[in-house]
Parts: C-alpha cells; structure tokens; sequence
C-alpha cells in the first residue's frame, strides 16, 4: 500500500476542486490508505509556499544576502499565514494585507544583507508591513473605505516593538488566522473560492500552484482570488469565530482546507514537514474551539494516524514503502495513541462523519502495530459506512483494494470498472485496477495500467515502485 495521496471530497459543483477534491481521502488516509495498497493516491504535485522574492541567485549572492534569503524564507514557510491573518484582521482588506506584507519582504531583503538579521524575523515583518498598510490608508484617506482601516491600524500603533528592533518574543503576535478561515468561509463568498482562499490567505500557497492543484488556468484563478477578496472587503465581513448558529455552514470548508494542506506537505514525504505540523496545529485549534463538533474532534486524529507512519514510508535507500509493508516500528506509537483518544472523543459526541469513519480505517491499520496482522473484514465493513456519506471516487478505491486483499479480484474490478468514466485522470484508480488485472493473469493490462498510474503520480520514489510492479526501467523518468 502506498501512503500518499491528497486530501478532499467530491463536491463537483459545490466549489470543491476537481483533483484536490475528487478523491475524498487525505494521503495515505482514510479511503486512499487502502487504494495505496497498489500505488500512490493522487496527481496533485504540492504546491508552493509563498516565498519572498530571491535578489540574487544563491551561488552569486553574498554571504549577507544569503542569510538574509534564507531567513526571509523562513519566515514564509512558517509565518506567512499567520502574518497575514494578523493584518487582515485588522483592516478586512486581503489584497492590500497581502501587498503589505510583500513589500516588507522585500525590504528585508534590500535591509537584512547590510544590517544584519533581526531577532525576530517574524516580528520585523510584522511591524514593517502595519507602518506600510497605515502609510497606504492615510494615502487614500478621501476613500471612505480608508477610515475603518486607520481606525484599526492606530490602535495597533503601540502593539509592537519598533521594526529596527525587533526582539520581542514571538508570542506578541496574535494568532489570527482560525478568524481568517472561517470569514473566507462566509456564506456571502463563491463557495468555489472557500478553498482556494484559505489555502492562499491562511497557508501561503500561491495561485498558481493553488491552480495547478484546481485544474484551471493560473490567470483565471488569480482573478477569482481577487473578486473574493474584493468581496470581503465590500461586504464587510467581519473577521472573528462564527457564532453557534452559524458554525455548521462554515464549519466543513475549514476542515477541508486544513485536510488539503496536510495532504499537500503529505504528497512531498521528503519536505514540507513544516506545513503538516502546521496542519495538525490549525486541526487541533478548531477541535478545542469546537469541543462539540464530532467532525473537528475527527481531523485531527486523522491527520495524526497518517502522520504518525512519516518515518516508515521511505527504506534506507530512500524506496517508497508501500503501507502494508511499513516497520510499524518504525510508526509514532505516541502520536497513535494520541490519535485513538482524539477519535474517542469524537465518538462521544454520537455524530458519525466523514473523517471520524477515515481515522477509524486509519485506526484499524494502526492496530497492525500490536496484532501483526490487518483486519480486512473491519475495514470492508467501515469502507461500506463510509460509502453512505461519502461516496467519492477514493471511497470505490478504497473498498475495492479492500475487497482484492479479502482474494475477489473480479469482483473488485468490476466495482472499478462501474466508475471507469469519472477515472481517466484519477491516478488510484489506475493503480488497484492494474493490482485487480495482475490477480486475474492479465499482465499485460495490468502492466498497461501500472504505467498509465505511474505517469499520474507526483512522488519519484513512488512511480519507480510503479514502474517496477509494471515491469518496466524503475529509473525515474
């Protein structure tokens, strides 16, 4: 079983994404853990962080310049979306909190070589990008629209320390960006550009790898961007926790998002540890602020199960292990077990969901680790549960590889073949078909298949194991 994949559900028409979102499963998680019996889940390359722009190609910068780059990348990777949730907040224009906190990175780029690197990066940024959205607003202070941001911005003027001496502690920024979901989550904005906004506002995914991931033009995602942002300001959303009444409405594309972004730190194993930590922070943050919501208390226990086999997916020589064939010695026995108390609370609530039937799959597998075998007959019996409130293409994935382990290939390729319309692109798909084709004798469909899944999946080290199974050059092509 593979343990990758990307995260997401099938809601064609209700603005979720065609590739992010059409497998309903998080990497390794859930539906797609058992697809992975054959091969890598998705297509989806990880997108890229936002990154403050380079001023020099490494090997002609300096050793100032350098330091300085690699600090300011630092800061991207791991503050971006807490910087601009934090200045968001306060002037409830995105786009000109964005362009603010561009222009600080770009100052300390041109200031850092020279000067030196502050103390507190992320501090400086902050400070920095506040002077610039106050210096803007008083620009535009005949806009009526300018009043409620200099309001704002000047009740903030003692807040932080001077950007020249950045030393505070990192705690002096508020953490805004859970307020941040949940306004792009707003009822009044496109249900299509839930998503794709909290991945670029609170995550700091650019348009374009956010559209790669969508499957539509850069350009026309940049636009859609810009009218949601656009449309948050006019409307005046306000930026703060929803109330009871309004939680459930807004509720299911914030953990969506989250579940994406775990999903893409997931698809790149040998990075991107920074921003599934920051996944599992966001997920854990919403479960305390929504002790009630079965689902919130679900995610994270998801996300830990998938997250706790980070050391088993790779061998010595960096080969892509399929799940099935992982040291469970080598799994977080710490953070599983963190994961089933995450799932019992969630069973308390008695208000079964999507990722709670994930983590119980999740849950099923992990148990490996103390009996030595995996419980098939369990796990058919929760994909069958699962199919009731998810039937998404990962689900059939899932079920199916399920099904070729409990020795029905027939019959597991013809619940395949049912969906084979909606699967042309669909990369797990192609892999249990090519495992359902190998166990009837078929090899050279089978072989056919393999290839088709190898050329659909982004991870190297998991096509060369497709290839190999196809019987074909392992070498990365």
């Amino acid at each position: 079983m593979s343990d990758i994949g990307s995260p997401g559900r099938d809601r064609r028409g209700q603005g979720r994404t065609t590739r992010l979102h059409s497998n309903g499963a998080a990497p390794g998680t859930g539906a797609d853990a058992d697809a992975e019996t054959c091969a890598n889940a998705d297509a989806t390359a990880p997108a890229g962080a936002a990154a403050p722009p380079r001023l020099a190609p490494p090997h002609l910068a300096d050793a100032g310049q350098r330091a300085a780059q690699a600090a300011a990348e630092t800061a991207a990777r791991r503050s971006y979306g807490r910087l601009l949730a934090w200045l968001a907040a306060r002037t409830r224009d995105l786009s000109a909190a964005e362009d603010a906190l561009a222009d600080a990175f770009a100052a300390a780029l041109a200031t850092w070589p020279s000067r030196g690197v502050p103390q507190n990066p992320e501090g400086w940024l902050a400070v920095a990008a506040r002077r610039r959205l106050i210096g803007a607003a008083r620009h535009q202070a005949v806009a009526a629209r300018a009043a409620p941001a200099l309001e704002l911005l000047s009740e903030e003027r003692m807040a932080l320390p001077d950007p020249d001496t950045p030393e505070a502690p990192s705690d002096s920024l508020p953490d805004e960006r859970l307020k941040l979901m949940f306004a792009v989550a707003h009822p009044a904005i496109d249900p299509r550009m839930h998503m794709p906004l909290m991945l670029q506002c609170v995550l700091g995914f650019d348009a374009a790898a956010i559209a790669r991931a969508c499957l539509i033009a850069p350009a026309t995602m940049g636009q859609r961007l810009s009218r949601a942002k656009a449309k948050i300001r006019a409307a005046g959303i306000p930026f703060a926790l929803p109330s009871d009444s309004d939680v459930a409405d807004r509720l299911d594309p914030v953990l969506d998002a989250i579940y994406v972004a775990f999903g893409l730190a997931w698809d790149d194993p040998d990075g991107r540890r920074e921003l599934a930590q920051e996944a599992l922070w966001l997920g854990d943050l919403v479960a305390r602020c929504m002790p009630n919501a079965a689902e919130a208390q679900g995610l994270p226990a998801l996300m830990r199960f998938a997250y706790a086999r980070r050391a088993a997916r790779r061998d010595a020589q960096g080969g892509f292990v399929p799940l099935d064939e992982q040291e469970t010695a080598l799994w977080d026995g710490a953070m599983i077990a963190q994961a089933e108390r995450d799932l019992a609370r969630a069973a308390v609530l008695r208000q079964p969901g999507r990722f709670q039937l994930e983590a119980a799959i999740q849950a099923v597998h992990a148990d490996r680790a103390r009996t030595g075998r995996t419980d098939w007959a369990a796990l058919s019996g929760l994909y069958r549960l699962l199919w009731r409130v998810a039937p998404t293409m990962a689900t059939l994935c899932g079920e199916a590889a399920v099904t070729l382990r409990q020795g029905a290939p027939a019959e597991a390729l013809a619940r395949l073949e049912a969906a084979a319309d909606a699967a042309r692109d669909y990369q797990p798909w192609w892999a249990v078909r090519a495992e359902a084709l190998r166990q009837l004798g078929r090899s050279s469909d089978a072989s056919a298949a393999a290839r088709h899944a190898a050329a659909l999946t982004p991870d190297a080290a998991a096509r060369r194991w497709l290839l190999a199974r196809a019987g074909g050059p392992a070498a990365d092509g």
